[in-house]
């Protein structure tokens, strides 16, 4: 077996799979390693979602009435666990700070980039990896029971036009032809129409993966915690197949990155957002033709091939912690309402948690402190979505090209 290559690539997530594709692709030799299965870990539970209409990160609430009513642990769009809660306040206060009108829109602009190109070098990939079947180009669909909640988000419409984002105002009607077997009467809806939608994540990586060993590279079990760099400035790693050197190496570890970092010399104040999800087989001939957004209970309802999956909101917790599934058990009994979901797939809800940096912007970055270390990290909701593009920044980065964008706005130093 080979035992030397142009780079190694920690993490076999969907942002690592990309990345040894697209680095792959500038003609050099790439190991991919992971201590588990591609694409098992944070990328196998999401909404699907190629978010190429989110133009504003998730930001932290400024209202204080707002903050207030988290305190009671009783809202469905997250949740925490009490002792964890001093481990991430730092991390939150940078959060709060970094969401302020003003510095939200700086980093809108700042990933302003990725999104525009998000998809474009998504079907790239699945064309090339013959994944096609696993796409549907269909956007996706936000409802509202509440008319002034309706009414606010269609005005909040014009924050996002001038970016050219693609939307249809749906009125109850409307949105009865596109949906109909959900049950309840809604005030309206908004359909973002660019979005594309994965009906199986999983899958997805596999096939990526598939189309990296056919290109040539290797995808072998490891421990990354072995990672060392010699004397001669190159990367050395255990696997199972022995030891393993590369000349560059990137950490796509996703929320066990920040860990990694740190032993490297680097500080990222990375938080962890868990979430859960489960699927449901449709009753009877029920048909989910979109993926929807409940606006008033914060939960996806995906169709995928496995069934329905149906998504929480955000659970700030420590990362291996035990599961405390209670956003999926209160979401569960307002989505049968909503649509006619039979009985689960999984015994128990899946959970995993997503990396998160308090700007919102990912850690697509050159470790200045060591010859060939690369960053490629901290996704936060859009892992999926940036997966692709993440890969292409970085391979231009790594191999000295022009550069789609400016990547300053994702050094590992702004921290």
């Amino acid at each position: 077996m080979q035992k030397s290559f142009d780079c190694i690539v920690l993490g076999a997530g969907v942002v690592g799979i990309a990345t040894a594709l697209q680095i792959q692709d500038k003609g050099r030799s790439v190991l991919l390693l992971d201590k588990g299965e591609a694409g098992a870990a944070t990328s196998y539970g999401n909404a699907g979602i190629i978010e190429s209409s989110s133009i504003f990160p998730h930001a932290f609430p400024q209202d204080l009435k707002e903050i207030f009513t988290v305190t009671g642990n009783r809202r469905l769009d997250v949740r925490f666990h009490w002792n964890a809660l001093m481990d991430a306040a730092p991390f939150l206060y940078r959060y709060w700070r970094a969401s302020t009108p003003e510095r939200h829109l700086q980093s809108a602009k700042a990933a302003y980039p990725l999104i525009q190109n998000c998809l474009i070098e998504h079907m790239k990939l699945v064309n090339a990896a013959g994944a096609q079947h696993l796409i549907r180009n269909d956007g996706w669909i936000k409802l509202y029971r509440n008319e002034a909640k309706f009414a606010q988000a269609v005005k909040d419409l014009d924050k996002i036009k001038p970016f050219g984002v693609k939307v249809e105002v749906l009125d109850a009607q409307q949105f009865a032809a596109k949906e109909p077997h959900i049950k309840q009467t809604i005030a309206g809806a908004i359909h973002l129409l660019d979005p594309a939608n994965v009906t199986d994540p999983q899958e997805l990586s596999r096939a990526y993966l598939r189309l990296f060993e056919q290109r040539g590279g290797l995808f072998v079990k490891g421990d990354a915690r072995s990672l060392d760099q010699n004397t001669q400035g190159g990367w050395r790693v255990d696997t199972v197949e022995g030891a393993i050197t590369g000349r560059d190496v990137v950490v796509a570890m996703g929320p066990w990155a920040a860990e990694m970092a740190k032993t490297l010399g680097y500080y990222v104040p990375l938080g962890i957002k868990r979430g859960y999800h489960r699927h449901y087989k449709p009753v009877g001939n029920a048909v989910l033709n979109h993926t929807l957004y409940d606006a008033d209970y914060s939960y996806c309802a995906a169709p995928m091939l496995k069934g329905i999956r149906i998504t929480t909101g955000a659970e700030f917790a420590f990362r291996d912690a035990p599961p405390t599934p209670d956003q999926m058990n209160e979401i569960e009994p307002l989505a049968r309402e909503t649509f006619p979901l039979g009985e689960s797939v999984e015994v128990e809800p899946w959970v995993g948690s997503r990396p998160c940096t308090p700007d919102m912007l990912p850690v697509i970055s050159r470790g200045d402190k060591h010859k060939g270390l690369w960053f490629a990290f901290g996704h936060s909701h859009h892992g999926l979505t940036h997966a692709a593009v993440t890969g292409r920044l970085l391979a231009e980065m790594m191999t000295g090209e022009q550069t789609l964008c400016d990547p300053a706005p994702y050094t590992i130093n702004r921290f």
